[in-house]
């Protein structure tokens, strides 16, 4: 099991200019996968508030998950809080209750990425969107402990689309971001946009994160048996007729 990044040290990363400076890499990245959803529900999960803020004002709400192991921050500023924390493994929600899943900071850290992604496929609508931003295996980031991309475990492409896969997503689109040397000297800091846009062609392979958009299948099976390390609660079909967005009935669970 990999140890959650601590609420403490994201925040003070993201305040950081480094941290800003990666927050529009990203950022850049993730505006041309994320398609317009007619009253979307949105839910980010892990640490996705630097990112969030900038696509939650379309929404129709969003919320803020984030793991027991690494703290929560409120969110958002000024206004009632819309975040709480959970196990990622047992989101409170209903089944097909969210159109949109904005995932940072989780994937890496979680200790079974199938159980996680399970999860997220229980609680999206049919058609419902997973977008997931990792730390690439390949790149310079992963390799520095001073960002909270060089912690937890790293993906490469390859390794994500069989994941996705195997738990009944379908990979849609792929983008990646952090191709600026992760130093905070403020002469390197002054040309990481240039920089940014130049490692798009030139290193690409290198880049600090890998982004993957992926889609819910709506069919899938029922697990034959479980472990005493498995999750309690099989994931059942959900066949509800309507897609992502367009006002689907959400099911809550019984206790």
């Amino acid at each position: 099991m990999t140890s959650n990044a601590d609420i403490i040290d994201l925040s003070g990363f993201y305040a950081s200019p480094l941290g800003k400076a990666a927050t529009r890499a990203v950022s850049l990245a993730l505006t041309p996968l994320w398609r317009p959803i007619s009253e979307e529900r949105l839910l980010g999960l892990g640490y996705a508030i630097p990112y969030i803020d900038r696509f939650a004002g379309d929404a129709e709400r969003a919320l803020a998950f984030m793991p027991g192991g690494q703290g929560a921050q409120c969110w958002p500023a000024g206004a009632a809080s819309r975040t709480a924390l959970v196990g990622v493994e047992e989101l409170p929600l209903g089944d097909a209750s969210i159109d949109r899943i904005l995932m940072v900071h989780a994937l890496e850290f979680a200790e079974s990425p199938e159980a996680l992604l399970s999860e997220c496929w229980r609680v999206l609508a049919p058609g419902g969107r997973l977008i997931v931003v990792v730390p690439h295996r390949r790149g310079v980031w992963a390799r520095f402990e001073h960002t909270p991309f060089g912690s937890g475990r790293p993906w490469s492409r390859g390794q994500l689309t069989r994941l996705m896969r195997g738990v009944m997503f379908t990979p849609s689109s792929w983008s990646e971001a952090l191709l600026f040397p992760p130093s905070h000297k403020r002469t390197l800091l002054s040309v990481a946009p240039a920089l940014e846009k130049l490692g798009r062609d030139l290193w690409p392979i290198f880049a600090g994160v890998v982004i993957i958009e992926a889609t819910k299948q709506l069919y899938r099976g029922i697990p034959v048996a479980s472990t005493a390390h498995e999750r309690r609660r099989l994931v059942k079909p959900v066949l509800v007729p309507t897609g992502a967005g367009a006002g689907a009935r959400v099911c809550r669970e019984k206790p």
